[in-house]
């Protein structure tokens, strides 16, 4: 989510990063149920009209979203409208700083949420990444004693040093597995010059959700599957590390349901 992608040119010689297959290399394949769509990808539509845009992504396939907002509806008539569509929304992106936490709990599990990500913080110094990931794992044993989970969403600030560590370091030795998961935007992990695949391993047990979008070799941001980052790769390679969720995502999409019928699509497909 959020600011477009900066060009890294380097970032396209990792090895996860190699011209894109979408053919059978391999029997995997991601379960159909496993796919999802962050709705921030379709929030031009949405803010016009929320059942029929969430009719249409039935229409598409999807049963799974993850909520980025409930576009001016109560959380139980948002649900209402999921579950006329057979869609369940797994998780929603809630800041926690500034947050009403019990507010935001009570929403999620009339949502029917099991997860709640935080999804973006950016601070200029070692001081900001500390006491964030303090206020990260205190607001994650809250969500835990509550019955859900909370998780952590990246873009590419926490893999660029500042003041000689890299954030997604602090954040990570900041707060447990127990309290906090990982949720993987591979776009600005590639951007930020990291290897997902290697990110997964260093946190193992820790990932379970991936956003899945794709980058051109320039930075640009494009649909899954028409860029270049190796995503059959990244997931062959992770597949036993306990990854749970796929979500389709684009920031800046300029036809959200296409967006939407290429990210399914081309993951129902994939075989690796």
């Amino acid at each position: 989510m959020l600011a477009g992608a900066a060009a890294l040119g380097a970032a396209a010689t990792l090895p996860n990063v190699a011209a894109a297959d979408t053919g059978g290399r391999g029997r995997l394949r991601v379960p159909p149920d496993a796919i999802s769509i962050q709705l921030y990808s379709l929030r031009s539509l949405l803010e016009k009209d929320v059942p029929g845009t969430l009719s249409a992504l039935a229409d598409i396939g999807y049963r799974r979203v993850e909520l980025a907002g409930t576009y001016g509806y109560q959380a139980a008539e948002f649900k209402s409208i999921l579950d006329r569509n057979h869609i369940t929304a797994s998780s929603t992106h809630v800041g926690i700083d500034g947050a009403n936490l019990d507010q935001v709990i009570a929403d999620a599990k009339v949502l029917g949420n099991t997860r709640i990500v935080h999804p973006y913080s950016n601070f200029g110094t070692v001081a900001g990444w500390q006491s964030f990931a303090t206020r990260l794992e205190k607001a994650g044993a809250a969500v835990r004693q509550a019955g859900l989970h909370l998780g952590y969403h990246n873009h590419d600030q926490e893999f660029r040093p500042v003041q000689g560590r890299l954030p997604y370091d602090i954040l990570t030795r900041g707060t447990t597995e127990l309290n906090v998961h990982l949720e993987i935007d591979l776009f600005w992990a590639v951007n930020g010059g990291a290897d997902p695949v290697w990110l997964v391993y260093q946190n193992f047990g820790r990932v379970l959700q991936f956003h899945v979008k794709d980058r051109k070799p320039d930075g640009t941001m494009t649909d899954p599957g028409t860029g270049a980052i190796d995503f059959a790769n990244i997931f062959r390679r992770t597949w036993h590390e306990g990854v749970q969720e796929f979500i389709v995502e684009h920031d800046q999409p300029t036809d959200p349901l296409h967006t939407a019928k290429v990210g399914y699509d081309y993951l129902f497909g994939l075989r690796f």
